[in-house]
């Protein structure tokens, strides 16, 4: 994209980790944004605190959104086409994980997982196709080293996972004869809320949120005729190796 100021982009799970980083960035860089989330109070309070860090007060706003149900995501599009009147870019980020051998994982924790990091991610796709095709536009989708290496106790997340990969690399094949750049990016671990984790500087040898966003600002403005599709980044130095 030749020129991020003004473009209209909607994040999936924006009010905390990844999408939250990523919401920041793009508005340094004057992007306009939407950020979804299940939670509206939630969404409302990132919203402040975005708007009033990055000085960008009527660039942002939040629509309560379950990646769960392609309705849902039908009207989060139609909210930022009507609030901004364009969409650019589509992250697909919301995700969750539930974690343990298979003979403890229950058939309600599967369907969390693959409804929420697999099909929300192509309800996301499939309700915004249109408006993208329109623009042009970027879909990146946040996937996981967990999409290409598989581990015990990770049965439903690396199906998520290792689906959303796929998923979007034959979205990536499907769309770029519109001019649609489509990637995915598969990070280790990041410092965020994920699982638990309360993020400290236990985690400063983690990706940090930023970087991610970082990232996504790369990839945007990478040359037109040029396309990453698939980008494993991890940290550059774990503990075990310090």
């Amino acid at each position: 994209m030749d020129n991020l100021k003004g473009k209209v982009a909607l994040i999936t799970g924006g009010t905390k980790g990844i999408g939250y980083g990523v919401a920041e960035a793009l508005l340094n860089q004057g992007l306009k944004v939407v950020i979804t989330s299940r939670s509206k109070d939630a969404a409302d309070e990132v919203v402040e605190e975005l708007a009033s860090k990055t000085n960008s007060t009527g660039s942002i706003i939040g629509v309560q959104a379950d990646v769960r149900q392609l309705d849902s995501q039908e009207e989060a599009v139609n909210q930022a086409l009507k609030t901004f009147g364009q969409l650019d870019i589509v992250i697909a980020n919301a995700g969750l994980g539930h974690f343990g051998s298979i003979e403890d994982l229950t058939s309600e924790q599967w369907n969390q997982v693959i409804d929420t990091n697999l099909t929300g991610v192509f309800n996301s796709i499939k309700a915004s196709v249109d408006a993208l095709k329109n623009s042009k536009g970027y879909y990146i989708t946040i996937s996981s080293l967990a999409g290409t290496n598989f581990f015990a106790g990770g049965s439903a997340y690396n199906a998520s996972k290792f689906g959303v990969t796929g998923f979007t690399q034959a979205v990536m094949l499907d769309l770029r004869k519109y001019g649609v750049k489509v990637s995915t990016i598969m990070p280790g671990s990041v410092s965020t809320h994920f699982n638990g984790n309360e993020p400290s500087d236990k985690d400063a040898w983690k990706i940090q949120i930023e970087d991610i966003g970082e990232l996504v600002i790369d990839l945007l403005k990478m040359n037109p005729r040029t396309l990453p599709s698939k980008i494993e980044v991890r940290p550059t130095t774990p503990p075990s190796s310090k």
